[in-house]
């Protein structure tokens, strides 16, 4: 199944085994909860998810990758203790607690959290001496002779043998204590966390032309050659930081992190294509409803791959309009709720000191990402705002100092809606000029209905054009047709 799949089958086991009865008990006994063993290629997200399901489950997470274990640390560091049996003393050797063990009950003291998950990655690459610890981890849920607390689920991972030689197969007696799922790399699942991540547009638009590269693993007489998701996100990552520093990402930069030479080679080529088509086509100004008639003339003799770049192009830089909206969105309404809050009670000290207390809870239990931060931060500063500024009004008249202030937020994001609605129209105005209803137009509705940030911002905003495209050109007879040409003009 791919990654995607494989979270909700993850997230739905979690729940599963912490669901509890009326006694408070876990419906389904530790003893019968089988840990989860992902098996798939590195580089796919494996790791990420769990970050992701531990948020939306609000539990703890501890994660180790096994590999940087010796037995030492896994099990414990061995110890001589006196013990008396029948009168007799013995030397009897015990040991310390695992510092895996010892890191979830550090990570329940932290968080305040009783529950998580205990996720070890790689764990079918460990060394010999390591190979029985974890047998008898995944079967009796145990580091040594410490188990692991009650009310955290184990999560395994590992690679198959076609992409790491020291992988070691699991017996069939612990094969049948674990839940087994297989998970493969798929780049239409990718592309909507893509989005969702601001994934840089050149990897984006590179992607949709050449979908074979999105993950590649090759044995070639130099080595290992191959191209993993994790690596695109971290060269886009890398390549935005370069771009903020006005600096150049090269063919070298890229083999870097696309350890592939053909790729990285490829990718290097079209990147400067893209930035050239960035360059030539203006795309910052057919935002602003500007473009020529050169241009489309240009655009009628282009090849494919260029208009198509010219298709992501305008989606990515509309997709950067549309992540700032929803960023805007979400700080204005976490705004109001606590002025909402002091509009009830009259104090926005104590709505201050709440506010607070909340974000430092939340981030003290690992539930906030951090954009989630960032947008707390920028609430409590503004609140710190407030207060000051209320201490110069009079008593009676600082309600109505407030929803002044909190209306000129709104107006702020009326203004950003009003610019984000007029560069989308503008886009489509463009996209009709140049190409009509034809496959272009296709790809611009298509990458529109994968982006969660532009469905949101349009089903919030509306669109006229998107509504008459959508329906015209995805939802009749003729979509399946196009896209099939569309992807034999790339291949």
């Amino acid at each position: 199944m791919d990654i995607k799949r494989a979270k909700q089958e993850i997230k739905d086991s979690v729940e599963a085994y912490l669901n509890k009865n009326e006694y408070g008990e876990y419906r389904i006994p530790a003893l019968r909860q089988r840990p989860v063993l992902l098996m798939g290629p590195p580089g796919i997200g494996k790791t990420q998810i769990m970050e992701q399901i531990a948020k939306e489950c609000g539990i703890g997470l501890v994660a180790y990758t096994i590999t940087h274990h010796t037995r030492q640390s896994a099990v414990g560091l061995p110890f001589i203790k006196e013990k008396t049996y029948g009168g007799v003393s013995y030397s009897v050797t015990e040991y310390t607690m695992s510092e895996i063990i010892a890191s979830v009950y550090e990570k329940m003291e932290q968080t305040g959290l009783r529950e998580g998950i205990l996720f070890i990655d790689e764990i079918n690459c460990v060394s010999e001496t390591l190979a029985p610890t974890m047998l008898q981890f995944l079967q009796c849920k145990t580091f040594g002779n410490q188990k692991v607390p009650e009310g955290w689920v184990i999560v395994a991972a590992g690679n198959p043998p076609e992409y790491n030689k020291s992988v070691r197969e699991f017996d069939v007696v612990t094969l049948d204590r674990i839940k087994l799922i297989d998970v493969e790399a798929d780049y239409e699942v990718w592309k909507e966390y893509a989005y969702k991540a601001g994934i840089h547009p050149a990897i984006m638009a590179y992607l949709e032309i050449r979908k074979h590269h999105f993950y590649r693993m090759e044995t070639t007489v130099d080595g290992k050659a191959f191209v993993t998701a994790r690596g695109w996100e971290d060269l886009s990552d890398f390549m935005k930081a370069y771009e903020g520093l006005g600096k150049t990402v090269d063919r070298d930069v890229i083999y870097q992190y696309i350890r592939h030479l053909g790729i990285a080679k490829e990718f290097a080529n079209y990147l400067e294509l893209y930035r050239k088509y960035r360059k030539d086509y203006k795309i910052d100004e057919i935002l602003e409803g500007s473009f020529t008639e050169d241009m489309l003339e240009k655009l009628k003799f282009a090849p494919f791959d260029e208009r198509l770049s010219i298709v992501h192009l305008l989606n990515g830089k509309l997709n950067e309009f549309f992540m700032e909206y929803a960023k805007t969105d979400a700080y204005v309404s976490e705004l109001f709720s606590w002025l909402k809050d002091y509009m009830e009670h009259g104090s926005m000290e104590e709505t201050l000191k709440k506010a607070e207390a909340e974000f430092r809870e939340r981030k003290k239990a690992e539930q906030i990402s951090k954009k989630e931060e960032h947008i707390w931060k920028k609430v409590i500063g503004r609140l710190e705002n407030y207060l000051e500024d209320l201490k110069r009004e009079k008593p009676q008249d600082e309600p109505k100092a407030v929803r002044s202030w909190f209306k000129a937020e709104t107006e702020s994001r009326e203004q950003l809606v009003e610019k984000i609605s007029d560069a989308l129209l503008y886009a489509f105005d463009f996209m009709e000029a140049a190409f009509g209803d034809g496959q272009e137009m296709v790809v611009f509705i298509t990458e529109l209905n994968v982006n969660y940030y532009s469905v949101r911002f349009i089903k919030e905003n509306g669109c006229d054009p998107y509504y008459k495209y959508n329906k015209g050109l995805l939802f009749d007879e003729r979509q399946e047709g196009i896209l099939e040409q569309i992807k034999d003009a790339v291949r």
